[in-house]
């Protein structure tokens, strides 16, 4: 069975074609990315197994057209990875906020087309462009299968003391204000394989995952159920990230509204775009932090040392959340990769019977902790396409 897996949005699509072979294995045949859709210059990276990366420039003025140059692409003679466009069994959209109506993936119908509009409203900028995605394969191939996995998702299973926010009980059930969390798929996935890892179910465990990108969050699981995580209603929440503020006292975007005669649309770019580690540094890379440091530069060191202590904070929460813990997990583009962050953070943690193994970590091996610790501390490399393939699979097989 073949499957592709798309992640929609505004102006760029990314995608992978996925094989399913014998004993339930997966094996990514293609991969690529569609940028600056609507805008001028855009282009796609095509990377076919075995083959370099193809970079083709063509006009993509909308989701539907590159999604049909992609199509065109995955059974192009040289680039291609299919015969012809029957071989592919279904498509697996990465959808970021399914609300409170989805707690696992769906297949996609009119129905499901609908809850993913209503909750657009919660989603404003990536929602939208998921459906883009789905309807321009509705649009190319009407009778394929379609299957939406939800970043939302796993936090289904928050309790209500997690997910409430203190603000009168009807904006909850009126307006569906509450704690949602995302990067659900991804924190799902590695507490999965740190399970696998230390040889135990992972209903035996209680686990604190840290995703840490560009965007960031934090989640607490116990007996492989997510119990609370850092992003919130939306995700601006949580740890500082990228170019988002992460927590704020409520109070400063009115404060900022009112003394600066900002509207909240500006006060919501500022937050999202321009805050972060790139409004206390001018730098949201941790590359480049890093080496600025190493340059002598005291504002990217504070934004460094700003990351690590929120980091240490939340997952110090969720210590005493899940009265105890058995592992912390590190994924994402700076859990994977950037190793003085990973012993900054676990610095804060002997107390728990956690040490950091400087060998292993600067080795980047998946166990990072001695072998003496109580509480182990891994580096588990996030897969959210190969879920989405997965859970499309398994879809269409009922």
């Amino acid at each position: 069975m073949k499957i592709l897996v798309l992640n929609s949005g505004s102006s760029s699509l990314k995608y992978k074609l996925y094989v399913a072979q014998n004993g339930g294995e997966f094996a990514a045949v293609a991969a690529g990315g569609a940028e600056r859709i609507g805008i001028e210059g855009s282009f796609i990276n095509h990377k076919k197994e075995g083959r370099k990366t193809d970079q083709i420039y063509c006009d993509l003025p909308s989701h539907t057209k590159t999604i049909q140059k992609i199509f065109e692409l995955l059974v192009d003679e040289e680039m291609g990875s299919l015969a012809s466009l029957e071989e592919l069994s279904g498509v697996g959209h990465r959808v970021v906020h399914g609300g409170e109506d989805f707690t696992k993936s769906v297949l996609i119908d009119g129905e499901v087309v609908e809850a993913i509009r209503e909750n657009s409203v919660l989603a404003p900028l990536h929602n939208p462009p998921n459906l883009m995605g789905i309807d321009a394969v509705y649009k190319l191939i009407p009778e394929m299968k379609q299957v939406a996995v939800f970043d939302t998702a796993v936090h289904q299973t928050m309790p209500p003391k997690a997910y409430l926010y203190g603000l009168p009980k009807a904006q909850y059930t009126k307006h569906k204000i509450r704690r949602y969390g995302f990067h659900g798929t991804s924190h799902g996935y590695v507490a999965k394989r740190a399970a696998e890892e230390l040889g135990k179910p992972v209903e035996e465990l209680k686990l604190i995952t840290c995703h840490l990108g560009n965007g960031g969050s934090i989640t607490a699981f116990d007996g492989g159920k997510s119990v609370d995580t850092s992003m919130g209603f939306t995700p601006l929440a949580g740890i500082v990230m990228g170019t988002r503020s992460g927590d704020l006292d409520p109070y400063i975007p009115l404060y900022i509204m009112q003394s600066q005669d900002m509207t909240a649309e500006q006060v919501s770019g500022m937050m999202n775009k321009q805050g972060g580690l790139m409004g206390l540094c001018g730098k949201c890379d941790m590359r480049d932090i890093s080496a600025a440091i190493e340059a002598g530069d005291e504002d990217c060191r504070m934004a460094l040392e700003m990351f690590v202590y929120r980091v240490q904070k939340y997952i110090g929460a969720y210590v005493a959340a899940l009265n105890g813990v058995d592992a912390i997990v590190f994924t994402a583009g700076i859990g994977e990769n950037v190793r003085h962050v990973r012993s900054g953070i676990l610095e804060n943690f002997g107390y728990l019977g956690v040490t950091c193994d400087d060998d292993a970590n600067e080795a980047n091996e998946t166990v990072i902790s001695t072998a003496d610790s109580k509480v182990k501390a891994l580096v588990i490399h996030t897969d959210e396409e190969l879920v989405i393939a997965k859970d499309t699979f398994e879809l269409l097989n009922g």
